[in-house]
C-alpha cells in the first residue's frame, strides 16, 4: 500500500511540475499544443487545455483513492492494537486477582467495655482498691 501511495504522489507532483510549466510558459504551450491535430491554434490549445485536465482529474483521483485506502488500513491496524492491549490488560487484572477468600486478612477483632463488663470487673476487683476507667 505504501509503494502505491509513494507512487501516485510523485505522479502528481510529476503533473503539478508540467501543468505550472505548460502555464507560466506561453511558447512551450504553443508547442506542445501544435503536436495535436487541430487546424487552428486555438483549437490546438483549448484540445490541449482539455486534456491537460482531464490527466489532472484522473492522478488527482487516484491520489484521492489512494488516501482514503491508506486511512482506512490505518485505523483497522489501530483498532487491532487497541483490542490485543485491552485483552493484554483484562490478562494482567486477572492474573494479580485473588483467587479465593482466604487469602483476605481478617480484619482485627475489637471489644469494646460495655456495662455489663464494668460490673464484672468491679466484682472482681479487691476491697478498698479503686478502679479507674479504662482509657481509650
Amino acid at each position: 500500500m505504501l509503494a502505491l501511495k509513494r507512487i501516485v504522489t510523485v505522479a502528481v507532483m510529476v503533473y503539478l511540475l508540467l501543468a505550472l510549466l505548460f502555464l507560466l510558459l506561453p511558447a512551450v504551450r504553443t508547442n506542445v499544443a501544435e503536436l495535436g491535430s487541430g487546424v487552428s491554434p486555438t483549437e490546438n490549445e483549448r484540445n490541449f487545455f482539455y486534456v491537460l485536465s482531464f490527466i489532472g482529474v484522473v492522478v488527482l483521483a487516484l491520489q484521492l483513492i489512494a488516501e482514503n485506502i491508506d486511512s482506512s488500513v490505518l485505523r483497522r491496524t489501530v483498532a487491532q492494537q487497541d483490542s490485543k492491549i485491552n485483552e493484554l490488560k483484562a490478562k494482567l487484572y486477572d492474573v494479580h486477582q485473588p483467587t479465593t477468600q482466604s487469602s483476605i486478612p481478617a480484619a482485627p477483632a475489637v471489644s469494646y467495655p460495655t456495662a455489663a463488663s464494668a460490673a464484672e470487673r468491679d466484682q472482681t476487683a479487691p476491697q478498698g482498691s479503686t478502679t479507674t476507667p479504662p482509657t481509650y
